[in-house]
């Protein structure tokens, strides 16, 4: 190894993977790797895309957990806050310093609603989403009991088939309800199109948000002919960005994949048939694993399988490389079809997983390497905040 084995009372092997001043190839595996600088274009360049276009972006912390990258989204990449999904979760950036947090997601258990009354004492704007006039009274008392305040989205199904309210009448009824709640704050409307994000064809993604768009549009007009203004009207994924940021409708973005993209993402068509991942976004998040055997001719076996990772949206992908492929793993292992027998004992190839959020959820530390060396370590802050 050409850096030290131990830093500030972290041994690599043990405590950490890797250690700043390491050489990428020093790294212990199976572990996640960032690119740091294509990490880095990445968030510029979508931060850049929100400007030009007058959106907000409010990036998704469910993606990556982490508190560092969400900081480096604020400061490279000017987001305004975060989402997330768990109240676990969001109390983690709120105590990592992220003071605009939507939880975008409905909060139904008292005691989970007792906790999100309670992070507006940790300095965050705290925000919700609501879909039932029964939560409104329940937001309503937390708030009141702790002396805060919580911001309310009403949530629209606009097509993804979980929560959300699907007319502009109990838009406006719940809208209504949580302008009039003490302790509560209307703010707006969430309308996120999630089951069209990984359609491949771009105009069959086109064709899915514009019927959002319609629906988003007569909720905001209903409301405004109430008296009732938005201040976030808030969508928009890694797949489909470009329809909300140009429909006169949204005005913030809630992208998450762009910045690590991952096999399942980057299969998708741009506009002019491309993949996303071959010129839009760079791949900047990878499993590294090592060759563990060679026993056998055509086939290399390596450390990272089922517990490195979650193959729901497929197999990951090789990085770099068309000689050798990723085919098959159990929980300890991966098969990897290498017909010319080059790979060889302690190799080390770059994966990119086929999801990201779930394959980071299961891995305490992200890997920051430039040009072959370690940079950073950062925590994977929010890892396993499931409640």
């Amino acid at each position: 190894m050409n850096a030290p084995t131990k830093f500030d009372g972290l041994e690599v092997g043990y405590d950490v993977p890797a250690l700043p001043g390491m050489d990428e190839a020093d790294i212990q595996t199976p572990c996640l790797i960032l690119d740091l600088d294509a990490l880095e274009r990445n968030i510029k360049k979508m931060g850049d895309y929100a400007r030009a276009h007058g959106m907000r972006h409010r990036v998704h912390g469910k993606m990556h957990k982490s508190v560092d990258v969400a900081k480096l989204q604020e400061s490279l990449g000017g987001a305004c806050g975060v989402c997330c999904q768990k109240v676990s979760e969001a109390e983690v950036f709120a105590r990592g310093g992220i003071k605009d947090v939507l939880v975008s997601n409905q909060v139904r258990d008292p005691a989970k609603i007792d906790r999100l009354a309670r992070m507006p004492k940790l300095g965050a704007r705290t925000i919700c989403c609501v879909d039932d006039l029964a939560n409104v009274a329940d937001l309503s008392e937390a708030a009141q009991r702790h002396g805060t305040q919580i911001e309310c989205l009403v949530e629209i199904d606009c097509g993804a088939g979980r929560c959300g309210v699907t007319t502009t009448p109990a838009v406006v009824e719940i809208a209504k309800a949580i302008d009039a709640a003490p302790g509560l704050k209307f703010a707006g409307l969430q309308a996120y199109q999630g089951a069209m994000q990984h359609m491949d064809s771009y105009e069959d993604r086109k064709a899915k948000i514009d019927v959002a768009v319609a629906q988003v549009k007569d909720a905001v007009d209903a409301l405004k002919a109430e008296g009732i203004t938005c201040d976030i009207v808030g969508g928009g994924g890694t797949g489909s960005y470009y329809f909300e940021s140009n429909s006169g409708v949204y005005n913030e973005l809630q992208c998450g994949s762009y910045a690590f993209m991952d096999a399942d993402y980057g299969r998708i068509l741009d506009k002019d048939g491309k993949r996303i991942d071959q010129g839009e976004w760079e791949n900047a998040l990878f499993i590294l694993t090592s060759v563990m055997s060679r026993a056998k001719p055509g086939k290399a076996i390596v450390d990272a399988g089922l517990k490195a990772q979650s193959v729901d949206s497929g197999l990951p992908v090789i990085f770099g490389r068309d000689d050798v492929k990723y085919v098959k793993c159990s929980d300890e292992h991966g098969v990897v079809e290498d017909l010319g027998d080059v790979l060889k004992v302690n190799d080390k190839l770059r994966l990119v997983p086929g999801h990201c959020d779930p394959t980071c959820n299961v891995h305490d530390w992200y890997v920051g390497v430039r040009g072959g060396k370690v940079e950073t370590l950062w925590p994977v802050s929010a890892r396993g905040k499931a409640y």
